[in-house]
């Protein structure tokens, strides 16, 4: 394999992965541009050495690349007491090491088309975020000055979809911490600070 084709399909797949990585750090995603784009180099890199090697049979690397991709991805999941986070980035860098392998062995026009699928995707789900529709998970951490109901907890937020993942209370200072895991569309999230403003037990709160 001629030296030029080798540092064209590297810096294309670099150029692919960095962008989308980018992409992913600026929506503070808690994969960013760096493992994006050292898992879709590595692979690409990978299935060059698979096709120069043993261009005759070059699956069984190539295939062993996606598997051990898979079990980095299983990384990438957050799990607390309530949820399971992170299945998109843990999709993601799966799928990134199959661009870079298909990019690796000379496929550009599938490893392309892989990648113009995922932009969509990123698209749409914008759309459906911008316009409410859809659950979104958030941490809000809320600091209150007398014991809190659920009756009060239900109203401020506007929905019951939340579960209460911990409480510390201080009686010294007469001071509740209430740590929950809210679940709404945006225009849900965005009317909580509002409410909260307005509820004289409540000192302090943060949303996550």
């Amino acid at each position: 394999m001629e030296l030029q084709i080798i540092f064209l399909r590297i810096f294309l797949t670099f150029i692919l992965s960095l962008v989308y990585g980018l992409q992913r750090q600026k929506a503070h995603k808690p994969i960013g541009f760096g493992t994006f784009t050292f898992v879709s180099v590595g692979a690409c890199a990978l299935g060059i050495t698979a096709i120069i090697f043993n261009p005759e049979n070059p699956l069984p690397l190539m295939g062993s690349i996606v598997t051990g991709v898979g079990f980095l991805g299983a990384g990438a999941l957050i799990r607390n007491s309530e949820k399971v986070f992170g299945f998109t980035s843990a999709a993601s860098i799966w799928l990134f090491s199959i661009i870079g392998v298909l990019i690796g062995v000379g496929d550009y026009l599938l490893g392309v088309t892989i990648y113009a699928l995922i932009w969509v995707v990123i698209y749409v789900d914008s759309k459906l975020k911008f316009r409410g529709i859809g659950s979104y998970q958030k941490k809000i951490i809320i600091t209150a000055n007398k014991n809190v109901k659920d009756k009060e907890l239900t109203e401020v937020l506007g929905t019951d979809k939340y579960t209460i993942s911990s409480l510390d209370v201080n009686r010294k200072d007469s001071k509740i911490v209430i740590t929950l895991q809210f679940e709404g569309n945006i225009e849900e999230v965005n009317r909580i600070p509002h409410n909260l403003f307005k509820e004289e037990w409540v000192d302090s709160f943060k949303i996550e």
